[in-house]
């Protein structure tokens, strides 16, 4: 019996110290909503009345022809933009001179504009030959590979 109280001894270990007990709070009290009432049976779908006759089918617009129009003679093509300076570099097949009205076309870009300057070789110029690689102030952004026409006065 004295081998059974051993084990038993043996077996107890050491227990940790008792835990204070934390102040114990109070639980606010939940508000309850109200309760749902049942929802009110649909009354079934009513039957569209006689139906409007439709409206006629606008035509739609014309389209923007992107080729030069009738009249309009190719001056050259856009072979570089200065986006800071909206400035392009045109190199010229025909001449081209100051307060011409010009065409700018390209895959994305379609504008008109009054040439009010062009340089060569960052010198002013009032007229400028085929051959002539100029720079010309645009309104708009122009891209490399627009080509630009002469529109009729």
């Amino acid at each position: 019996m004295a081998a059974v109280k051993k084990r038993k001894a043996k077996v107890k270990a050491k227990k940790a110290p008792a835990k204070k007990k934390s102040p114990v709070r109070k639980k606010k009290a939940l508000k309850k909503s109200p309760a749902r009432k049942p929802a009110a049976k649909r009354a079934a779908p009513k039957k569209k009345a006689a139906a409007r006759p439709s409206a006629k089918p606008r035509p739609a617009p014309a389209p923007v022809p992107r080729g030069p129009l009738p009249g309009e003679v190719r001056v050259g093509v856009v072979s570089h933009y200065y986006g800071h300076l909206a400035v392009a570099a045109v190199r010229l097949e025909v001449a081209l001179a100051v307060g011409d009205t010009i065409r700018i076309l390209g895959h994305t870009s379609d504008f008109r504009q009054r040439v009010d300057s062009m340089q060569i070789e960052h010198q002013a110029v009032s007229e400028a030959i085929a051959g002539d690689e100029i720079g010309l102030k645009v309104v708009q952004h122009a891209r490399e590979h627009d080509v630009v026409y002469r529109v009729p006065a």
